[in-house]
């Protein structure tokens, strides 16, 4: 099962791997919050700037951003932990419902209902 949560919410036994998909580490967070950081499969800088929790650029950001994730090597392995099994909490940093990891989500689910 794939799960979101802001980073400062409390750590919970049914989380599983904890994974920062954020690109730059959250102010006041320790290491010990995070199994593993996955800060290269988070959206380009420039697209990160651009989007900047618009709302009404949401649409347009997620077709940009799983463009970038179907050309990132790195996304397998976040593939491979899903097919592993168990739960998988994908944890981000900001106050927005409108973030990377909500569309990470999405496109997690859609790639692994094609399989």
């Amino acid at each position: 099962m794939i799960r979101i949560k802001r980073i400062y919410d409390p750590i919970e036994k049914d989380d599983g791997i904890r994974i920062l998909v954020d690109r730059l580490w959250p102010r006041g967070v320790s290491k010990d919050k995070v199994d593993l950081w996955l800060k290269d499969i988070a959206p380009s800088d420039e697209l990160r700037k651009w989007f900047s929790h618009d709302a009404s650029k949401w649409d347009e950001f997620k077709k940009k951003y799983f463009e970038e994730l179907d050309a990132n090597p790195k996304i397998g392995v976040l593939f491979q932990l899903v097919k592993k099994g168990g739960n998988i909490t994908l944890l981000y940093a900001s106050k927005s419902p409108y973030n990377n990891a909500v569309a990470l989500k999405e496109y997690l689910e859609k790639k692994i209902l094609k399989q």
